[in-house]
């Protein structure tokens, strides 16, 4: 079963990473940062976790038009995100989807909606304080996978202390239940005290952050029935950011022990660390077979059901570069470049070989087994012209006229529309 190795609170402020890019090291002003971070640094490095669970919010670089409470990235990997001039020159970091996607199980069966990203840049929320914490460099990548947690923290309304706490809860029992022997670092990020907006911003509260970081380690649950607009008005608005803190703190044993503490005011937001270490070894909530067996009770017996392909998180990042080809179909630019040149289409896309082949062919069937999910395929046929009993058909090997006999009509129709 999979080791919980312990927690690190940090800020997410992009004065880290303009510190560290600017080589800042050694400035005066600037080296409390990195001084803050080498123990940080050096955990990680006598820890060796396999993953690193990491709790963070987009700042509206990704996440723009769906703003989602909980999103899971289960990508193959993730670069960094471009903000606005440019994205940072650091390597990307390697997903885990396979663990995504029991952790998703799990999460579910304990009621918890999620949504699910991949292909989606990671902004300075996760890679500001990551590139001074963990080792990476272009050879050899970075020494850990992630699993991102994107928190919705900025649109109101949002999720409430309690309910993050509870979030890491059950992350907790997500990850006592899986079956791999794996270790895995918990990492909440956000804050502390600062307000970046109005006519209120460079708000800081160094008392009130002191407080709060102290009851994260000795008694968290004081800080659940805190609302929101409480924790804003201690800590300023964008303050308020440190429920992601109490989700790390909440997947967490009940007793910990801070081994680690920084904190530096440099100007806006302070950039604080904290390393919790576990102390108490309580049994899991529930047993981890029977974790397991719920979160796929509702599942049982769909892999007997022949013809039958659930758009799993495996297919899903299996079929990831496909799918996303399929689906830019709906940008006009892409289908005037397919309908004129479809080999020059699918290079840009970045297809396979082998995925340019199934397109080419119009192997519906195969895409599917491929991992594309149908409603991708329904675009394809949008585009040449190709209605949705063709594609059922083809799928079961049968004509058109054969498949519209096992129908109450003999009809076709797409998705296509106005567009000639």
């Amino acid at each position: 079963m999979a080791t919980i190795v312990g927690g690190v609170a940090t800020s997410h402020t992009p004065t880290i990473a303009f510190a560290k890019d600017g080589g800042k090291q050694d400035d005066p002003v600037w080296k409390p940062i990195f001084d803050g971070y080498k123990p940080v640094q050096d955990w990680f490095r006598a820890k060796k976790p396999d993953v690193l669970i990491y709790i963070y919010n987009d700042h509206m670089t990704s996440f723009f038009d769906h703003y989602s409470h909980f999103a899971l990235g289960v990508g193959e990997k993730f670069e960094a995100a471009d903000e606005g001039g440019g994205p940072r020159d650091i390597p990307a970091i390697m997903g885990d989807p396979k663990f995504a996607e029991h952790v998703a199980r799990v999460m579910v069966a304990n009621e918890f909606d999620l949504s699910y990203f991949q292909g989606k840049g990671l902004d300075h929320g996760a890679f500001s304080p990551l590139s001074v914490m963990v080792d990476h460099d272009r050879e050899h990548g970075w020494a850990v996978k992630l699993l991102p947690i994107v928190c919705g923290v900025l649109t109101v309304p949002l999720p409430s202390a309690r309910r993050f706490y509870k979030f890491g809860k059950s992350l907790r029992q997500a990850i006592l239940s899986y079956p791999e022997d794996i270790k895995v670092a918990i990492a909440g990020t956000g804050g502390l005290s600062h307000q970046v907006h109005g006519e209120g911003c460079g708000f800081n509260n160094p008392v009130w952050d002191a407080e709060f970081m102290e009851l994260l380690e000795k008694d968290p649950e004081a800080l659940l029935d805190l609302p929101l607009a409480e924790l804003a008005r201690r800590g300023g608005w964008e303050g308020a950011e440190v429920v992601m803190w109490l989700m790390m703190r909440g997947a967490l044993s009940e007793t910990v022990e801070c081994t680690h503490k920084t904190y530096f005011l440099p100007s806006m937001c302070p950039i604080a660390t904290m390393i919790l270490e576990e102390r108490s070894d309580e049994k899991p909530a529930e047993a981890p077979a029977d974790t397991l067996a719920r979160a796929n009770w509702d599942y049982v017996g769909a892999e007997e059901m022949a013809g039958t392909y659930p758009f799993t998180i495996e297919r899903s990042v299996r079929g990831f570069r496909l799918n996303h080809f399929l689906h830019s179909l709906t940008q006009t630019d892409m289908r005037k470049l397919f309908r004129e040149d479809e080999e020059a289409a699918m290079e840009q896309g970045g297809l396979t070989e082998e995925e340019r082949d199934l397109v080419r062919t119009r192997n519906w069937i195969g895409m599917i087994h491929h991992g594309v999910i149908f409603f991708m395929l329904e675009k394809l046929g949008a585009v040449t012209g190709i209605g949705n009993i063709d594609i059922y058909a083809a799928m079961k090997g049968l004509s058109v006229p054969e498949f519209q006999k096992t129908r109450n009509a003999a009809i076709n129709y797409g998705v296509a529309g106005k567009e000639k």
